[in-house]
């Protein structure tokens, strides 16, 4: 693991300049600042390991003598890695590491928090259910994926939750998350059943009514998305659930049982993960990925880069990949050397960070897409891009943002090992493009990093209908719209991370309300979690702790409750919550769902808690 040595806080003090972060969601090499999970272990890895074990091929194992590639590192657990820096073949590299740092760098191959697997089975809980509750197909009043349905709207309308009800919330249960550290998955709420994933690499099936676990299923990785229940089949009754975790793996499990019914990695590229939730649509699982290049490229000695966004369809019966298309068409080649003397690649980025969305009647799917890593940058960078739900061909797109190649430390005007040549502004899409109709016409509306909201006309080829700039002051990399909005369809809100929360009209993008965020908290506020819009009410969790429930006339405050604390727990886990910066609530049959402690790339509060609420009054 030896490789050439960059000075740890050349890179610490780069990521904490600009992105206002340390190392690790433990305290980190450098600093008292956090990175959500794993992180801090990929720079310490790129610091110590890189030279010997980055590799562009696959899993399969190295020649005899050669150090193991880091795809064949990220296939063992973390537990595994952690003993051969303290006992095994790694002890005289894992010496020269604290123990923060081995654990670190375990984590972050490893995929998920060390111990997890041991504690995390739904079998060694307390709260095992009872009896089964039969699984339906989802319907009108569940909340399924990253929203109540393919178009991303993330409204709920029929919520069975009027705004005097919403006052009168209260905690009905909490379910901590075996071993994790950090709560990156939002809750489903399917036919009673909650479907939840952890940074500690697994799925849980539990009861809306009481938290009750019906199962557990352990993936490769963390699982950031939002689990989404569909027929396995087109037209059958049998429902499955898909998810992908942060090692890019999609899976289905079979609904009533966790037990895994397919698994299949959706691209192959360095150090690929999925973020996002899947978009289930007419037998399909459509499934954006991404990558950490964008982060490791910050230490000179990495080969930067060769990573590119891909949208891949798979086949909902057996994970057969449909079709397969990449958000830069160009392989990567080398083009020449960075200042250290290291090879640099080009053309990379474009990740997709954000659930794909379904516009059935156009037989259209759409995605936003990230900054380029290498410039000149690629033309579908920061971009809403128009796909073919058949072939997966790109039918048109809009870019906001031209030119936007960056890497983590680099800086305009500034450059350093692998930065562009011109440093963009980091301006990514880094939430879902929403399917809306107003004013007798459909609209796709979407916010990104530079607190611009654009929405285009889907009938016209992505020709922009309104373009409204919602940030006070330039944005930095750590962006104004992060996790994205809610509509209802009248108006549009967006939370912003430097603190307010505000809605516009649909149709023309004009101002309806700005409302400040108040918090007592000391340290980071603002809203970049995903927001959440029922009838009467939108839901926002901010950096704070605090979840906030907004009166959608008016932006008046009509409830909260500060997550960020220990909490008794229905299975009998110590648990807490902390930051809520990406996942947003979920609203079904009258419940609240929410999931507390995100750490992310803001040195958030980390947590590992699932909370339920319902109004008094009711069972």
């Amino acid at each position: 693991m030896m490789g050439r040595q960059m000075p740890w806080r050349v890179v610490s003090v780069v990521l904490v300049a600009l992105l206002g972060v340390g190392s690790s969601n433990a305290q980190p090499p450098g600093g008292g600042f956090r990175l959500g999970t794993g992180l801090g272990g990929q720079m310490v890895f790129v610091q110590h390991c890189n030279t010997c074990h980055i590799d562009t091929g696959g899993v399969a194992p190295p020649a005899e003598g050669r150090a193991p590639t880091l795809a064949s590192l990220q296939q063992l657990p973390p537990e595994r890695v952690l003993d051969a820096l303290v006992s095994g073949k790694m002890t005289a590299i894992g010496a020269q590491l604290r123990d923060d740092e081995r654990r670190a760098v375990a984590e972050w191959l490893g995929g998920r928090p060390l111990g997890a697997g041991d504690a995390g089975e739904a079998s060694k809980m307390s709260n095992r259910c009872a009896r089964p509750m039969p699984v339906a197909a989802a319907g009108q009043h569940d909340w399924n994926g990253w929203s109540a349905d393919p178009r991303n709207m993330r409204f709920q309308p029929t919520a069975k939750l009027s705004t005097a009800q919403i006052k009168t919330l209260h905690l009905k249960w909490a379910f901590g998350l075996p071993g994790g550290a950090e709560s990156y998955s939002q809750p489903s709420v399917v036919g009673g059943h909650v479907f939840v994933g952890g940074d500690n690499g697994f799925v849980y099936s539990l009861q809306a009514k009481t938290g009750c676990v019906e199962w557990s299923f352990q993936a490769k990785a963390g699982i950031r998305s939002a689990p989404t229940l569909a027929p396995l089949k087109h037209g059958s009754a049998r429902q499955a659930v898909f998810f992908g975790d942060m090692k890019a793996y999609v899976y289905a499990l079979d609904a009533a049982t966790g037990k895994a019914i397919w698994v299949t990695r959706a691209d192959d590229q360095p150090m690929v993960k999925i973020t996002s939730s899947v978009t289930a649509h007419d037998g399909r699982i459509y499934v954006g990925t991404t990558t950490g290049e964008e982060v490791t490229a910050a230490a000179p000695n990495y080969e930067c880069c060769r990573t590119r966004g891909t949208v891949v369809a798979l086949s909902a019966a057996d994970g057969s990949v449909v079709w397969k298309t990449y958000m830069v068409p160009e392989e990567p080649k080398p083009v020449g050397k960075n200042s250290a003397g290291t090879t640099m690649w080009a053309p990379a980025g474009v990740g997709v960070w954000s659930a794909p969305t379904v516009d059935a009647s156009r037989h259209l799917l759409y995605v936003t897409t990230g900054d380029a890593y290498t410039d000149p940058a690629a033309v579908l960078t920061d971009s809403i891009v128009a796909l073919d739900l058949a072939t997966g061909k790109v039918v048109w797109h809009h870019q906001d943002t031209a030119d936007d190649a960056w890497l983590a430390g680099c800086m305009p005007g500034k450059p350093f090992g692998n930065c562009p040549q011109h440093v963009g502004p980091d301006w990514d899409f880094g939430s879902s493009a929403m399917l809306l109709q107003a004013s007798g016409r459909d609209l796709l509306v979407g916010g990104h990093k530079g607190g611009f909201i654009v929405t285009v006309d889907p009938a016209h080829a992505g020709q922009v209908v309104w373009r409204q700039r919602v940030a006070k002051a330039t944005p930095g990399p750590g962006g104004e719209i992060v996790f994205g909005g809610a509509t209802d369809g009248a108006r549009v809100y967006y939370g912003l991370n430097s603190g307010d929360l505000l809605a516009l009209n649909a149709s023309d993008g004009a101002l309806v309300w700005r409302e400040p965020l108040k918090t007592n908290r000391a340290g980071r506020g603002g809203i970049s979690a995903a927001v959440t819009a029922i009838p009467g009410a939108v839901f926002a969790g901010a950096w704070d702790g605090v979840l906030r429930a907004f009166d959608s006339n008016t932006g008046s405050l009509l409830w909260s409750f500060d997550t960020a604390r220990n909490f008794d727990t229905v299975n009998g886990v110590t648990a807490k919550g902390g930051s809520m910066g990406a996942p947003g609530a979920t609203v079904a049959e009258g419940m609240v769902f929410a999931a507390s402690g995100y750490v992310g790339v803001g040195n958030g509060m980390p947590g590992n808690v699932v909370l339920a609420f319902a109004p008094q009054g009711t069972n």
